[in-house]
């Protein structure tokens, strides 16, 4: 047999034998994606840390609401409004309300600020034998493999003591910024024939500061725009339990496993375009509905394109319009509400106001083109990702660091988790599959 037959065969029975038909799973109550019929999630645990708010249960029935983020009790708009009306950064604070429970008094928060500044330069020759001789064209996947690859840098690792798990997650949250930028620089002089720059860490600044200044060629940057990056990571920092990448942390946390397995798989489990991923998707989407639609303004010639996409005729042929609809999320996405307050600011009389009124539009027009096609008239609103991409681009900061910069923000929730489960799951985490297989006879190799 060829090289080609066999792996034609190996690719039919992939397809073949991982097949199971799906009218068992209604027959055996199966709930797919741990979700149930009317699209709720099954619980699968409990939280002090996040709720995530989109619809409320009357009478048997799935109504829709506003959304609502809380992060330990305080909504995500209060705790952004303030830091932004106090004119101060406010990612480190959401940082401590997750790790710690409760918010800090200026004395806490300058303290904590001093740690994770302290804690952001990376071990010596890190950089050198981990980045710099592997690098990656994903930089998810780098900074992924640089966790796991902290394991060996770390003189006690499989310690579960609560002062090593808490130093262990300040050290990693104030790595993981450096690392991405990193491996983000290395890979530019690797695969896109590009200068790598390489400046060294500033102390004092936060983590948006220190994220704009290591990217950028002469490390400057406004006031303004640190503050909107620092508003990005609030809204990133936390949202759930039930979320995937989240779940992720909780399930390898739960089977004993050290924190930096548990940190990489959740980055792991981010990276994937039905997740965090997804914000690469509605850009690339977003680039096909400008290519094609040759009036931004009209809006039967821009609903005419989105239908091909709900068709499988245009875009990537899965018939869907990322950055719109959430699992939760009925109404309206508090973060999605926040990040197009600041898009529209930002965005007003430059370049990127048209690029606003069209996302505007394609969020507009999607409801009512689905429920034209699928007869369904529930509840869609966008999601975090609709605007988050517009918002990164006029920022300057790279497409490839879009998820990247999503996993650096969000290893402050998987941290807070990651204890929680710690102290209060106590069991390891597995569901039952049902076998579905028949029985066979071993037949002999001659035989068959």
């Amino acid at each position: 047999m060829s090289n080609e037959s066999a792996r034609n065969m190996l690719y039919q029975q992939f397809v073949a034998n991982n097949a199971i038909d799906p009218r068992l799973y209604e027959k055996y109550i199966v709930k797919r994606g741990l979700r149930n019929a009317d699209g709720t999630g099954v619980m699968a645990g409990l939280t002090n840390i996040c709720n995530v708010h989109g619809y409320v249960i009357n009478e048997g029935e799935k109504m829709p609401i506003p959304g609502k983020l809380v992060l330990r009790g305080y909504d995500i708009r209060d705790l952004i409004g303030n830091a932004v009306k106090e004119n101060r950064f406010g990612y480190e604070e959401i940082v401590y309300l997750l790790l710690m429970g409760n918010l800090p008094s200026h004395e806490e928060l300058e303290a904590f600020n001093t740690l994770i500044d302290e804690n952001r330069e990376l071990p010596k020759n890190f950089f050198e034998d981990m980045i710099l001789k592997a690098p990656s064209r994903n930089i998810m996947n780098k900074m992924s493999r640089a966790l796991l690859a902290l394991y060996s840098y770390d003189e006690n690792p499989e310690n579960r003591s609560p002062e090593f798990e808490m130093a262990t997650a300040i050290s990693i949250i104030s790595k993981l910024p450096n690392i991405m930028v990193s491996a983000y620089q290395v890979k530019r002089r690797t695969y896109d024939n590009e200068s790598m720059i390489m400046h060294p860490l500033i102390k004092g600044h936060s983590t948006a500061q220190m994220i704009l200044s290591a990217l950028r060629a002469d490390r400057q940057f406004t006031d303004e725009e640190a503050k909107l990056l620092d508003v990005m990571l609030m809204l990133h920092a936390e949202h759930g339990g039930g979320n995937n990448s989240t779940f992720t942390c909780r399930v390898l946390t739960s089977s004993g496993t050290d924190p930096y397995s548990a940190y990489s798989a959740a980055i792991g489990s981010l990276k994937g375009p039905k997740h965090g991923g997804a914000n690469i998707k509605v850009g690339e989407m977003f680039e096909c509905v400008k290519e094609n639609v040759k009036d931004w303004e009209d809006e039967g010639e821009v609903a005419d394109f989105l239908r091909k996409i709900l068709n499988k005729e245009a875009f990537d042929h899965t018939g869907l319009i990322y950055g719109m609809g959430h699992a939760v999320y009925t109404l309206s996405d508090p973060r999605a509400v926040i990040l197009k307050e600041n898009a529209h600011k930002l965005a007003k009389g430059t370049e990127y106001e048209r690029e606003f009124k069209l996302l505007e539009m394609i969020e507009r027009l999607t409801p009512e083109l689905f429920a034209e096609k699928k007869g369904d008239i529930k509840a869609m609103c966008a999601n975090v990702d609709m605007y988050s991409g517009l918002v990164y681009r006029m920022l300057g900061i790279p497409n490839d660091l879009f998820t990247p910069l999503f996993a650096v923000s969000r290893m402050a929730g998987w941290c807070a988790h990651r204890f929680e489960e710690l102290v209060t799951g106590k069991r390891i985490i597995r569901p039952a599959y049902k076998a579905v297989m028949r029985e066979r006879d071993y037949i002999s190799i001659d035989k068959r």
